[in-house]
């Protein structure tokens, strides 16, 4: 029963509970033979798990969330680095994204080894992306200008 601080789920301590009661039966003489009590204690092992634990678990709940995986949403505008060369006619470029190497392809042309581009979507295993720092966005000139 102690192993349950251990291993919550309540099947270790209704394993314990039931030996214990079948201890005390053995010990009041209740039963003798260890062929009953090994199956007397089986079936209130099963008894007390199947009976006892929904009630259990409906009031003392476990940590539980819920998160969407869509690895391609997540992916998206994200900066990863170039490792083979990359061009918008095939797959043959790589990327390097969260540390694994990826089949990629470019949206505006041949993009060297070692410039960072952004990903825009995924076409089956290969990544579409963009190079970034190529052009100076317009919202930048506009906003360096205002300063000055």
């Amino acid at each position: 029963m102690l192993l349950e601080l251990a291993l919550p789920g309540g099947v270790a301590f209704f394993l314990g509970l039931s030996a214990f009661g079948v201890g005390i039966t053995r010990f009041l003489g209740i039963l003798s033979d260890p062929g009953t009590s090994l199956a007397v204690w089986l079936l209130a092992s099963v008894g007390l798990t199947i009976a006892i634990r929904p009630f259990i678990k409906k009031y003392f709940k476990g940590d539980t969330f819920f998160k969407l995986a869509d690895e391609d949403y997540e992916a998206m505008d994200k900066v990863a680095e170039v490792t083979e060369p990359l061009t918008s006619d095939d797959n043959s470029g790589r990327i390097r994204f969260n540390g694994i190497s990826w089949q990629a392809r470019s949206m505006e042309g041949p993009v060297p080894a070692g410039q960072k581009v952004r990903i825009k979507y995924r076409e089956n295993t290969t990544w579409i992306v963009e190079p970034i720092g190529i052009i100076d966005p317009p919202d930048n000139k506009i906003k360096e200008r205002n300063r000055n």
